[in-house]
């Protein structure tokens, strides 16, 4: 009965852990800190970064960093023809880099130039 007990304690548990969601980046930028534009794309497809499957990073000053905060499924397909695993678009952000990690507080996409598209 112990054991019983023990096993549906750690699956409820271990359910409500699972359960818990990262809040998403703000959908405004705060006015009162730098907005920066910056590369965005798939850090493993893209920026030759080491890590498993396919994460979210922006290349800031020529360095990329691996983003919390925003996803990289948050952006549509990454797998379609300008999704961040096929290309590198620019993003407006806001965040700090902490443990060598860029924290978005802020993180939204720039339009694609149509005019570009067609070059």
């Amino acid at each position: 009965m112990k054991s019983l007990l023990l096993a549906l304690f750690v699956s409820f548990s271990s359910l409500v852990a699972m359960a818990q969601e990262k809040a998403p980046a703000p959908a405004a930028p705060d006015p009162t800190k730098e907005t920066l534009l910056v590369e965005a794309s798939c850090g493993q497809c893209n920026f030759k970064m080491t890590g498993q499957g396919c994460d979210l990073a922006v290349r800031i000053n020529g360095t990329a960093y691996f983003v919390d905060g925003s996803d990289i499924d948050s952006h549509g397909d990454a797998h379609a023809k300008d999704g961040f695993c096929s290309a590198i678009r620019q993003a407006k952000a806001q965040g700090q880099l902490i443990d060598n990690r860029f924290k978005a507080t802020y993180f939204q996409l720039v339009p694609e130039d149509p005019k570009q598209k067609k070059k």
